[in-house]
């Protein structure tokens, strides 16, 4: 995939650091939720370090023909107005049904309360918005994507209070042994 002209500069910054052009494991740049004030506040979570994954309709994808995330893909996160804000490297991927998503994925998302209750409220009222727009009915069945992801850069464009600037982090290697997740 092409990597946007508007995170271009930021992105051969993420290569600066990280010692190497990477470019051919760009997926996307993308912004979480569908309003500015949640897709902010989610962003704000990750720099964080509090969030640590996300959830997709596959259906959406499929409506869109995106191919899904893989384990080590990188992904910059912006604002809701587009300034990138981070680089993610993709660590799990797993598709489940929306009512098999666990708690412990629940958590690691970081919103809310951080409770599997809260999380499928949340997700149950996010898809079925998706769902609406691609002519489907929401389902306990639908699948889930459920991605689990590291931050590897954290730009200088904006940070959540006392993180770190402009540093990047080690990262794995495509195929290279993937780490679990922490609990």
């Amino acid at each position: 995939m092409q990597i946007p002209t508007s995170i271009l500069a930021f992105w051969r910054g993420f290569e600066t650091e990280s010692g190497g052009d990477v470019s051919s494991r760009f997926y996307e740049a993308f912004y979480f939720a569908d309003s500015e004030a949640t897709a902010d506040k989610l962003a704000d979570l990750v720099l964080a370090g509090t969030k640590r994954a996300t959830a997709s309709l596959v259906w959406a994808l499929e409506a869109e023909n995106k191919v899904p995330p893989r384990p080590g893909d990188l992904s910059v996160i912006t604002s809701w107005k587009g300034d990138p804000l981070c680089v993610i490297e993709t660590k799990i991927v797993e598709v489940v049904p929306f009512e098999d998503v666990s708690g412990q994925f629940a958590a690691s998302e970081g919103e809310g309360d951080k409770s599997l209750r809260h999380w499928r409220e949340a997700h149950w009222a996010y898809f079925g918005r998706d769902c609406q727009r691609i002519g489907r009915e929401p389902s306990e069945r639908m699948p889930v994507l459920c991605e689990q992801f590291a931050v590897v850069y954290r730009g200088r464009a904006r940070m959540a209070p006392g993180r770190p600037q402009g540093q990047a982090t080690a990262f794995a290697e495509p195929g290279a042994e993937q780490p679990q997740p922490q609990p």
